[in-house]
């Protein structure tokens, strides 16, 4: 196993604009306003006004321990998340134009629309800048997201404590030795809890870290290749591929064995593909290019746009590559070649170093993504990540709000895929007896991912061999979270059927949204890392592979004057899986158990199947 995860400073950039408020929509969803109303009635008034927990847990999760109080000259980032009472109109709209059957589909909205729709209720804004000012913080102090739906200030870790009244702690994580700076539980005046959804960070332990990339030994089957010289298979499509491609994925084994080898992208229709970087994990550009004259001769010599929020870095240097950044760029720039690709390298959370003054930033990355892709225009059509965490080491009111912000940029038309995970039904080990799956209040339970659990984007799994089975690491099962959406209740229900009621029960929510959606191949993608040639394994390798089809698929119905898929799930639970390979064998195994099984139509390892890009270009261009 190998993870690139290194600390590194982290400087803010200065080039958030702060929004003026502009004119609100006259459409208002009664019920959601009737607590502005109540609190808002008469003057506001913090004199007297008492704090009351807004939000706590347990402890720290498995893995963290508390070291020493946090010290009170240390900067903190803190993120305040305000409501956004129109949102059930935005998701409205998300269901309506992600739905192939609906008048509206493909209707996007636009950069404009969507900021009216999460922006926060004007009293809301005047509150929340009162109590600030009461801390000695004036609007010079503050930034503004362009929604003006997230207010970031930076304070001293002691007058945080006195906003919030709270300790913070230094944390220190058993496993990497990484510490952060966090609390277990803070608070607010009553007056300030109907406009505040939440402040980070404070209670979330999660580390979104890439998900786990095994590299394997460079000589390790080579034999295997000179043995399949010139063979052929038969691939899940029908048609006939390299018989090499059992041993080792390349770009064209993808191509062939999801029917996709004659199809040729248009370089110039404003279709684009975005990749996603966080963490210390930087693409190599070398690598790129020696990895394209081996696998991809016509992209040789071509690069992708780099943007760096938060004060993201891409360090060309062979010992700063990142595994995850070059198997994501290699394999979804090299797929989807020639559409241009964008490669997003995001600051966030380096670890907390106790003897050091300067300020660090200690936010996970998600919300700085999000922040800057809602401020901008002329963003890709489909963006991959391949980075996650347990679902209960992020405070659930911090999930539900980050994925409101991936919901609305479905809306704009952008397909999100996230990789499932690796680790299973939870830590990877089918072993009861040394299984290390528990809950926060310390019971043995499925853990599920996140963002992967998120119900507004499309979750991939992963596949190994031919013909396909599931990946036994692939991630899959039940959000304890999100409910189960519509769109997959009748493909979910029917699974369940088949599991039977007393499988496993206790261990996981049969009610929750269920995950992944789709699967891709996941094990032996030939990489370059470092200069050398290396087959790795892991859903990273899957989703952006799948994400490249589906920058295919923008393609052609961009060409044909279509809009964009958008938001993928409504289509592939209605119509969409009758293009994908079904995966029937196969298990991911975890917390002591075997897991779930693949089995007949969707499951809780590898979703619907894997793309048959022939027939999914077909139906896509049959549709509105």
């Amino acid at each position: 196993m190998l993870e690139r995860n290194q600390p590194r400073q982290i400087r803010r950039l200065n080039t958030y604009p702060l929004i003026r408020s502009g004119p609100i929509s006259l459409y208002v969803i009664t019920l959601l306003i009737l607590p502005f109303a109540a609190t808002l009635a008469g003057a506001v008034s913090f004199k007297g006004c008492k704090h009351k927990v807004k939000e706590s847990i347990h402890g720290p999760p498995h893995g963290w321990h508390e070291q020493a109080p946090a010290p009170k000259h240390h900067i903190l980032e803190l993120k305040i998340a305000l409501p956004q009472p129109k949102f059930p109109e935005l998701e409205k709209h998300l269901w309506e134009i992600s739905d192939p059957s609906h008048a509206r589909y493909g209707a996007h909205l636009s950069k404009e629309e969507t900021e009216e729709l999460m922006a926060p209720h004007p009293e809301t804004l005047d509150i929340v800048s009162e109590w600030l000012a009461l801390h000695g913080l004036g609007e010079g102090d503050v930034i503004r997201s362009s929604a003006r739906d997230w207010v970031t200030i930076r304070v001293p870790v002691g007058l945080a404590e006195e906003m919030l009244d709270t300790t913070y702690y230094i944390y220190t994580h058993t496993e990497t030795g990484e510490s952060i700076i966090r609390t277990t539980r803070y608070s607010l005046p009553d007056i300030l809890h109907n406009h505040v959804d939440l402040i980070q960070p404070t209670t979330m332990f999660a580390r979104f870290k890439a998900f786990k990339t095994t590299v394997h030994k460079h000589n390790q089957k080579q034999a295997a290749v000179s043995h399949h010289a010139g063979k052929k298979i038969k691939g899940p499509a029908g048609n006939y591929v390299d018989a090499i491609c059992q041993d080792f994925i390349t770009l064209s084994c993808l191509r062939q064995l999801y029917n996709a080898e004659d199809y040729k992208s248009n370089a110039k229709n404003h279709n684009k593909l975005g990749l996603t970087g966080y963490l210390g994990q930087y693409a190599n550009d070398k690598d790129l290019q020696k990895f394209y004259k081996a696998q991809n001769q016509d992209a040789y010599g071509s690069n992708y746009t780099l943007i760096s929020i938060n004060g993201g870095q891409n360090p060309q240097n062979y010992g700063e590559a990142g595994l995850e950044a070059n198997l994501d760029t290699q394999f979804g720039f090299g797929l989807a070649w020639p559409t241009p690709g964008t490669f997003y390298t995001t600051g966030g959370q380096p670890p907390f170093i106790p003897d050091e003054t300067h300020p660090d930033n200690t936010n996970e990355p998600y919300s700085q993504w999000l922040e800057y892709m809602h401020r901008h225009h002329d963003i890709p059509q489909t963006i991959s990540t391949s980075y996650g965490d347990d679902e209960q080491t992020v405070p659930h009111s911090y999930a539900v709000r980050i994925c409101a912000g991936m919901a609305s940029l479905g809306a704009r038309g952008v397909t999100l895929l996230f990789s499932s995970g690796d680790d299973g039904v939870g830590d990877g080990n089918p072993d009861p007896a040394t299984q290390e799956c528990k809950s926060l209040d310390g019971k043995t339970k499925f853990l599920p991912t996140f963002p992967a659990s998120c119900p507004y984007v499309t979750t991939v799994g992963g596949t190994t061999n031919i013909p396909e089975v599931a990946s036994n690491f692939s991630a899959g099962g039940f959000s304890n979270y999100f409910a189960r959406p519509a769109y997959q209740d009748a493909a979910v229900s029917e699974y369940l059927e088949k599991l039977g009621p007393d499988t496993y029960k206790g261990l996981y929510n049969s009610s929750g949204r269920a995950f992944p959606d789709v699967a891709a191949q996941s094990t032996y993608f030939y990489i370059i890392y470092q200069n050398q040639s290396n087959p790795i394994d892991g859903t990273s390798c899957a989703a952006p592979s799948f994400a490249a089809f589906v920058a295919m698929l923008n393609d052609a119905r961009i060409n044909a004057n279509k809009a964009p898929l958008g938001f993928l799930n409504p289509f592939l639970y209605s119509t969409g899986y009758k293009a994908l390979n079904d995966i029937t064998e196969g298990n991911n195994q975890g917390c002591g158990t075997q897991g779930f099984n693949a089995s007949v139509g969707w499951d809780p390892v590898t979703g619907y199947g894997t793309p048959d890009f022939k027939k999914l270009k077909d139906l896509v261009l049959s549709m509105p």
